[in-house]
């Protein structure tokens, strides 16, 4: 089966929801114990207990990261290259933020001294926090639009700063995206540990909650204000071959809105996104933390869709020249790259997630202070 190049296109976008969703859920959990690490743990041996939880499951977790990367730089090159010259600095720094991963899990505990110990507690909770919070401020100038333009040749100009990044709606983005890490994180320490921690992680999962779902509905009340969008007034055909500047935009107030009107089922991502995380809350106060966690993958899923569905073509518009804004229909690759990468994604997807959940069933159980007295030297 060939499927055509318009199909092909869409396909790929909902891929790369797809895997942007999976990194969230699986990488999310320990990013947010990561930044919770300094707070949640008391003394040394209830941070290694914290570390032990995603200590076997981290580097996994991140081949999703990885994969969502290189898909997007094989599926929309013109977006990979917009967006990487124009968020260089912010991308270095969730780079340079994730260096304390690797290296804080494997050199944490091979030396005793409290402040080695201490130092890498810190660079932990770095590599958790930053990258949270910088990944929600880069969707949220995603759906403000960036200034870039194409010339010619279609090469891309970024006119912008590090600093023009951190603008208020952006910013609240990153709230979201920090706070819903961390209640995830927190949701998962409260199913892996046992009790003082999980009472503390209980609790923290609560209130990140809380602060998820007042900054998530702000986002939306902001929209719903009026917010400059984008539409298209003109393009070639869908099937087309690529051509970002064989198309007219205009920024129109409330256009992020007009897909919810043309397409009302669209409106269940956001109320999955606010359903999701007060089951979450509600789950792990219950005690019911293997629920509270789905509820949480489910709320976190429906404030990713919300932000796609909202931009919907468009997948990184141009505030400064909106005719070099990329959208699903003129940035991706050709049809016989897409071809090549949905059957290689159709063959191996499967088999990456099926050894995903092999490895976390064979690794599965509670960690607690006598676990790590008992394996002193094996433990994280």
């Amino acid at each position: 089966m060939i499927l055509d190049y318009e199909t092909l296109k869409l396909v790929w976008w909902l891929l790369v929801g797809v895997l942007l969703i999976g990194f969230v859920i699986t990488d999310g959990f320990d990013m947010g114990v990561g930044a919770l690490l300094p707070f949640l743990g008391k003394n040394d041996e209830e941070r290694r207990v914290i570390i032990n939880t995603v200590g076997p499951h981290w580097d996994g977790n991140q081949v999703w990261f990885i994969t969502a990367g290189g898909a997007i730089f094989a599926a929309w090159p013109a977006v990979y290259a917009a967006a990487f010259s124009g968020f260089y600095i912010a991308m270095l720094l969730v780079l340079f933020a994730l260096f304390f991963r690797p290296v804080g899990f494997d050199y944490r505990s091979k030396v005793a001294d409290p402040r080695w110990r201490n130092t890498w507690d810190w660079g932990l909770f770095v590599g958790g926090a930053v990258p949270a919070l910088l990944f929600g401020v880069a969707f949220g100038n995603l759906i403000l639009g960036v200034p870039f333009h194409l010339d010619e040749f279609l090469r891309p100009t970024y006119t912008g700063s590090f600093f023009g990044l951190l603008r208020p709606f952006a910013l609240l983005a990153g709230v979201v995206s920090l706070s819903m890490l961390v209640m995830h994180g927190a949701i998962w320490l409260h199913w892996r540990t046992v009790d003082p921690i999980a009472s503390r992680a209980r609790t923290t999962a609560t209130w990140a909650g809380v602060v998820m779902i007042a900054a998530f509905a702000g986002g939306g009340l902001w929209l719903a204000s009026g917010m400059d969008g984008f539409r298209i007034i003109d393009m070639p055909p869908t099937d087309a071959l690529p051509n970002p500047l064989a198309k007219s935009v205009e920024i129109v107030n409330g256009a992020l809105l007009s897909n919810y009107d043309a397409y009302p089922w669209m409106m269940a991502a956001p109320v999955l996104g606010f359903v999701g995380a007060i089951m979450a809350i509600l789950l792990v106060r219950m005690g019911r933390s293997a629920c509270a966690f789905v509820s949480s993958s489910l709320g976190m899923a429906g404030v990713i869709l919300t932000a796609g569905f909202s931009m919907f073509p468009f997948v990184m518009p141009s505030n400064t020249h909106p005719a070099s804004s990329l959208t699903v229909w003129d940035a991706p690759s050709s049809h016989l790259t897409l071809t090549v990468m949905f059957w290689a994604a159709v063959i191996f997807v499967p088999i990456i997630l099926g050894y995903t959940v092999w490895t976390y069933r064979v690794m599965w159980g509670k960690y607690t202070v006598e676990h790590i007295r008992a394996h002193e030297h094996e433990a994280y």
